[in-house]
Formats: C-alpha cells, sequence, structure tokens
C-alpha cells in the first residue's frame, strides 16, 4: 500500500513510528515524550475567543 496519497499525518505518523522503532526507544519514552509534544503543540491552537463560534 503506497502513502503517496495518505493524508498528511498519516505520512507523519509512519515516519515517527520507523524513526523511533529504528532507534530502539522504549515504548514508555516514547508515550511519555509525545504527552509532552502534544501538549506543546496544543498550546499553538489558537483558541477561539468567548462569544465566537
Amino acid at each position: 500500500m503506497s502513502l503517496e496519497n495518505a493524508p498528511d499525518e498519516i505520512k507523519l505518523a509512519v515516519d515517527l513510528i520507523m524513526l523511533l522503532e529504528n532507534h530502539d526507544i522504549p515504548a514508555e519514552t516514547v508515550l511519555k515524550a509525545l504527552e509532552i509534544v502534544r501538549r506543546d503543540f496544543e498550546g499553538k491552537i489558537p483558541s477561539p475567543r468567548k462569544g465566537e463560534g
């Protein structure tokens, strides 16, 4: 199956999985790091202003 037409988030996920697996990083470490990354990127999403939406 080709990733050529896959959404960008799928392509990125596959790349990250391959990178992490190739470096033999323990699953627990990966999950902790991903939680940190998630919090960081969630902070970069603009919040809707009160009264909007």
